[in-house]
């Protein structure tokens, strides 16, 4: 009886012992913060000079993209309020890729950048075509799309939103032939 005390003892020493250490396994890992996935906000799109032979028209056909053109992305919040303004450059292709650091949405559904961001046109180092035109709303600011493209890294992701194209137009274009 005795031998069936100590064991019954010494089973409840060895399973304390063990629930102990898991518990405070558990404790140590529960401390350690997982690592957060970063998601930024990114806005993408071109910027071009119209060609004379579409003036007036929100045709691009002809169109030639304006290397260091500058756009801006302004988001306003639920109360109509800019909650976000920077301007950004485009490339030698005319494409810029706006990644909107800072941008916080205070209201998940109001202030979704669909709904409260736009991009407008603001100067084209082009002499020859630095006229503002209202191509897809580039004058106003044209509203963004959401076309299901994402950058995916281990602990980053970007969310990619299109708006444009967008175009200057040129300042003076030769009148058109009448037949």
């Amino acid at each position: 009886m005795a031998s069936s005390q100590l064991t019954t003892l010494v089973s409840f020493i060895v399973l304390s012992l063990a629930v102990s250490s898991i518990t405070a396994h558990e404790n140590s890992t529960s401390t350690q913060k997982p690592v957060e996935k970063h998601v930024d906000v990114v806005v993408e799109g071109v910027v071009y000079c119209q060609s004379c032979d579409h003036y007036g028209t929100w045709s691009l056909t002809g169109a030639e993209p304006i290397e260091a053109a500058t756009v801006s992305v302004i988001c306003k919040d639920h109360r109509n309020r800019v909650s976000f303004y920077k301007a950004f450059h485009t490339d030698n292709n005319g494409y810029f890729y706006a990644q909107l650091l800072g941008f916080k949405m205070r209201h998940a559904l109001l202030d979704h950048p669909l709904h409260s961001c736009r991009v407008k046109l603001v100067s084209s180092p082009l002499e020859n075509c630095n006229l503002l035109s209202n191509i897809n709303y580039g004058l106003y600011g044209a509203p963004l799309r959401y076309e299901d493209k994402k950058l995916v890294g281990t602990n980053y992701e970007a969310v990619i939103y299109a708006a444009g194209p967008l175009a200057f137009r040129p300042a003076h274009c030769a009148p058109k032939e009448q037949p």
